[in-house]
């Protein structure tokens, strides 16, 4: 047996314990699919958070919190007489063989472009046998700046899009009129939810055809902000004084110096 197989068949057999009635975990025993989802999301986003620190040591322990949630899904679906951790393997090995054919098939040598478009055929073609449109299986519970990219590219992919960057940035201005009416007209805040939620919507459109990922952008323009913010509470802190002790304006200078420098 090979390290990969008998750590794996490790991890199943710790899962199996933990969830074993008489003996088990009193907290692992009373989880449900519903239970550890919220779990399984925040293990996806620290693994992101170990790849963009470039922390390998961090991102190994990550992915191996991820993984045991695999397992822990699997065991739960397997107890409930569903599936189990193998029928997971399986069916992504085959999604993954059908889905390359150039590589599995003894297909042409493909582009990484043209391997998309294929791909992207392949998963519409999955859609249309199961009787679902085009947008239908984009998950609700996805951050919703992910989700806004993922429904523009699907209705893209159709031919439902601006043919150029330009229409995408024109909509934003068209968005930002619409929410400064409804802001000074006073329609009500709920009018001003739906428009500025539109002025969002409008920028991840125009971050997908300027080859931006909106995620990882305000990802980074977040830590930048902090960085920033905590460089001024550093200068100040050096005089003996705190941030929410000093004047807009003095606050505003300092912004611009730690942003020189």
């Amino acid at each position: 047996m090979s390290r990969a197989s008998a750590g794996l068949e490790r991890l199943l057999a710790i899962m199996r314990r933990l969830r074993d009635p008489g003996s088990g975990c009193p907290w692992d025993l009373k989880q449900s699919f519903e239970s550890i989802a919220p779990y399984t999301i925040e293990e996806a986003y620290e693994v992101a958070d170990a790849i963009d620190r470039k922390n390998y040591s961090d991102l190994r322990s990550e992915l191996g919190d991820l993984l045991f949630q695999v397992v822990f899904h699997s065991q739960l679906a397997e107890e409930a007489g569903q599936f189990n951790f193998a029928d997971v393997a399986e069916a992504i090995s085959e999604k993954l063989t059908c889905r390359h054919p150039h590589v599995f098939a003894g297909g042409a040598e493909q582009s990484a472009e043209s391997v998309r478009e294929n791909w992207e055929k392949l998963k519409a073609d999955e859609r249309s046998v199961k009787g679902l449109g085009v947008l239908d299986d984009v998950p609700i519970s996805l951050p919703a700046l992910r989700r806004a990219e993922k429904l523009g590219k699907r209705a893209a992919n159709v031919g439902f899009d601006w043919p150029s960057m330009h229409g995408a940035r024109a909509s934003i201005s068209n968005e930002l009129a619409e929410l400064d009416a409804a802001v000074a007209g006073q329609q009500g805040q709920e009018r001003i939810f739906d428009e500025f939620g539109d002025v969002l919507f409008s920028m991840v459109n125009l971050a997908r055809h300027i080859g931006v990922d909106p995620e990882h952008a305000l990802r980074a323009s977040c830590n930048k902000f902090h960085a920033r913010f905590a460089a001024i509470e550093t200068l100040l802190s050096r005089d003996g004084r705190h941030i929410r002790d000093v004047s807009a304006e003095e606050l505003d200078a300092l912004w611009r110096q730690v942003k020189k420098s």
